[in-house]
């Protein structure tokens, strides 16, 4: 008998207490006969997770009600068959693997007994004692797979691994692997030099900065753009406007009606993670505030909080940086533009006015839309245009005082990207883009409403700390709803007026 210390392996390994001793494997479905037990909803999720990763797998699947969407996978695939009746001990004699996916103890405790009886492996589906082998979660970029598993005790944290690895490991790696078989087919030589050959090829793979460098250079980076986002502000109450010195030696009382509202919409914002942009765009338009200096106020009073949520969201490393790359620039450029447009056009904010407050509506309209339709489910295939997201994102989010969120986020989730890394990447991006927009506002307005661009920066700074706290005491469903009326409302006002002044 060989030595098991000559392999590395101690009689500790093999006792070792609280390990999962599960031995991974991948079968050749494509070469087996699977039969499948049941087709509900949980038959259907078993059924689906085999053929998307062996679509020409042979499968068999046994039950009195079958579902519409399996009866459309067996017409789409000719390897799955459907057989309508109760389960008999006979109906495993030529299978090579079983799943049993019926819901119902009794009959999956027969399942177990006829499958054992032959020598059969068995999966029951949600009973991870009487299961031969489990059914992991799955990762996979072409022809790299990766198979997660807990040990059946927490399928959601191998969901969550799945998901952190999907965003993680780029689709290119495919291309990687492809060209890397290429190279070990052309290498010639026994099968030490082949891999001391791949060894030297390959290191360049692994020859990037230290992790501890890049983030430390980001992090001088950050201070840097805190350090201006302050400059920015002081700059705008103490040198930019001669109206803004006398600001605190004559407080309006538009002030404080701002500081109350900035308080409020910023808890709101908290509540249920977007709106402050359209909510308080709204608001500013609704209380005589020109649609520029509206959107610089919320643009200045967005600096601080986007700064600090983005700042957390980098500890926790929730930024996908090749995303963040690709929205920066191009969110930037889209703020610039937005901001120089708008402002250029402020001596007409009569007729700019109108225009905000029908896109602060159809927003409105998508915040009530969103309080009562259910979460759809996210696409497959991940939005390819960041670019131009991004650059759209940034320039209705100055015209329109806001939207970068709505914008942006709703559509890299729908189009499949990992709602975690997706918000981490958009809040630490929206730093940026509001202190770009903020500079350009500052740097076109001559006279700003800095009575109600303080009591935004205020106000919102103020209902920051506590914002979270209060959120998991208020139905967000109510809160959505509310704040879709409310500025639907408020939007309809100012378009009324418009037209009632015109006429």
């Amino acid at each position: 008998m060989p030595s098991l210390t000559k392999n590395n392996i101690t009689p500790e390994v093999l006792t070792k207490p609280d390990t999962n001793e599960l031995f991974p494997v991948f079968l050749k479905l494509n070469d087996l006969h699977t039969v499948l037990i049941g087709a509900g909803t949980i038959g259907l999720e078993k059924l689906t997770a085999v053929l998307n990763n062996s679509p020409q797998a042979r499968v068999t699947v046994i039950a009195n009600a079958i579902l519409p969407q399996i009866h459309e996978l067996a017409a789409a695939n000719k390897q799955l068959t459907i057989v309508q009746k109760t389960f008999a001990d006979t109906d495993l004699d030529n299978a090579d693997l079983v799943i049993a996916a019926t819901g119902e103890p009794v009959l999956n405790d027969y399942i177990r007994q006829s499958a054992r009886d032959r020598k059969l492996l068995v999966n029951i589906a949600d009973k991870p004692a009487l299961c031969d082998f489990y059914l992991g979660s799955i990762v996979q970029k072409g022809n790299l797979k990766i198979a997660i598993s807990t040990n059946g005790k927490s399928p959601t944290v191998a969901k969550r691994i799945k998901e952190v690895l999907n965003d993680g490991i780029p689709d290119e790696i495919d291309d990687t692997l492809t060209q890397v078989h290429q190279l070990r087919n052309s290498l010639k030589g026994d099968f030490s030099e082949k891999v001391r050959q791949l060894n030297k090829l390959t290191a360049v793979l692994i020859e990037t900065k230290k992790p501890e460098q890049a983030k430390k250079n980001f992090k001088w980076l950050i201070w840097g753009s805190i350090i201006l986002a302050v400059v920015v502000v002081v700059t705008a109450f103490w040198i930019k406007d001669p109206a803004a010195q006398q600001f605190l030696r004559d407080i309006p009382v538009t002030f404080y009606y701002f500081l109350g509202a900035g308080f409020v919409l910023a808890m709101i914002d908290g509540a249920i993670g977007m709106s402050y942009g359209v909510t308080s765009t709204s608001f500013s338009l609704a209380m005589g505030i020109p649609p520029a200096s509206a959107s610089m106020g919320v643009h200045l009073s967005e600096i601080m909080s986007n700064g600090i949520a983005g700042w957390m969201h980098y500890r926790m490393n929730n930024v996908n940086w090749k995303l963040f790359k690709l929205l920066l620039i191009p969110g930037i450029i889209g703020a610039l533009t937005g901001a120089f447009m708008l402002s250029s056009l402020e001596h007409y904010s009569t007729y700019t006015k109108p225009v905000v407050s029908l896109y602060t509506l159809i927003l409105g309209g998508v915040i009530l839309r969103k309080a009562f339709v259910t979460k759809r489910k996210r696409s497959a295939d991940k939005i390819k245009k960041i670019s131009l997201l991004g650059l759209g994102g940034g320039f209705i989010d100055a015209v329109g005082g806001g939207g970068w969120g709505s914008i942006v986020l709703s559509s890299l989730i729908a189009g499949g990207r990992n709602p975690r890394f997706s918000l981490g990447t958009v809040k630490l991006s929206r730093f940026f883009i509001a202190l770009m927009g903020s500079l350009m506002f500052i740097t076109m307005l001559n006279g700003a409403h800095w009575d109600a661009v303080a009591g935004l920066i205020i106000g919102s700074a103020l209902a920051s700390p506590i914002a979270a706290r209060v959120s998991n005491q208020i139905s967000t469903k109510t809160i959505m709803v509310a704040v879709g009326i409310i500025v639907m409302l408020t939007s309809l006002r100012s378009i009324v007026l418009f037209i009632m002044k015109v006429i």
